[in-house]
């Protein structure tokens, strides 16, 4: 059985984000180099990033009441980072700032295809501790639900589903990058959102069709996760859980880039979720946006507004 999200309607959603924050240096170029080979690039762009604060930012912009708990150093990346989550309204009262350490930065080279490939250094990321979440989910009052990645450490993933778990609050994770996760982690998690790689990865069954797509999620099911959404890219969303299981189709746009994207659907998802909006309704909002910013170029910056997610298609 899933739990049940208390409506709320009357206020805001109040969601609590816990992850990275990063800063994307970003390199548009025809092709991928090969390994060895160095290539001239295209236009060079530079924009605030990491999966944390990117789903962060998409869930305020979606109309979700933001809290986010990350870790940053108090250099010129981390400072800029803070003025942005303030200006999309980002609660940031329980970021933790460390005297000189280096914030997270993220390389990313764009092809004219809009795909992308990316190397990240966790820098302060890696000093996010469950002590600090630990403290800050203690003073945060009402939270409707909590969504978090895996590009902060393991033991905090861990203390974060311990403790939903204990308190019966929603939790999300958005299992990327892609690394195992170990059962004590899935037990009794409200919803998981992998891509085919991670969910491969998870559960061992690649994902060829759609009876390999249903085996994989039903071996996540297995293991007590109580809702599942595969990610499909350009195919779609796949959810399933004990009660029914459908496919959302994916919304056709030209892509320019789709760093992002998942991001993006996971931080207007958890916004529908706490509104209580039923599955198929959220997954389809989700995916608007995901579409949407996969038009723009950067990560945060290709986030859009409720507005403009009401208003497409």
């Amino acid at each position: 059985m899933g739990y049940y999200i208390i409506d709320q309607s009357f206020c805001m959603s109040k969601i609590v984000v816990v992850g990275s924050s990063n800063t994307d240096m970003v390199v548009k170029t025809k092709r991928f180099p090969e390994p060895g080979e160095t290539i001239i690039g295209g236009d060079f762009f530079m924009f605030p990033g990491g999966k944390g604060a990117n789903q962060a930012v998409a869930a305020a912009r979606a109309g979700g009441d933001v809290t986010f708990i990350c870790s940053v150093g108090d250099d010129v990346f981390g400072q800029n980072a803070l003025k942005g989550y303030q200006k999309d309204s980002i609660s940031i009262d329980f970021v933790k700032i460390v005297e000189g350490a280096a914030s997270g930065v993220a390389l990313i080279t764009v092809n004219h295809q809009g795909e992308n490939e990316i190397v990240v250094s966790s820098g302060t990321n890696g000093l996010l501790s469950p002590d600090h979440v630990s403290d800050a989910l203690s003073k945060t009052g009402r939270v409707d639900i909590i969504l978090t990645q895996l590009e902060t450490p393991i033991e905090t993933v861990e203390f974060l589903a311990n403790y939903c778990n204990l308190t019966k609050l929603p939790l999300i994770i958005n299992p990327a990058p892609a690394q195992n996760l170990n059962d004590a982690i899935l037990d009794g998690l409200f919803l998981i959102t992998p891509n085919e790689t991670e969910t491969k990865l998870l559960t061992g069954i690649a994902i060829v069709d759609d009876i390999s797509m249903e085996m994989a999620s039903l071996a996540l099911l297995n293991k007590g996760v109580q809702n599942v959404i595969i990610t499909l890219g350009s195919k779609g969303a796949f959810f399933c859980n004990d009660n029914e299981k459908f496919k959302i189709p994916s919304i056709n746009v030209k892509a320019e880039d789709t760093t992002a994207a998942g991001d993006v659907f996971n931080g207007v998802l958890a916004v529908c979720l706490a509104q209580k909006k039923p599955w198929k309704d959220s997954i389809i909002y989700a995916n608007k946006a995901a579409a949407l910013s996969v038009t723009k170029m950067g990560a945060q910056s290709s986030a859009p507004y409720q507005e403009e997610i009401n208003k497409f298609i």
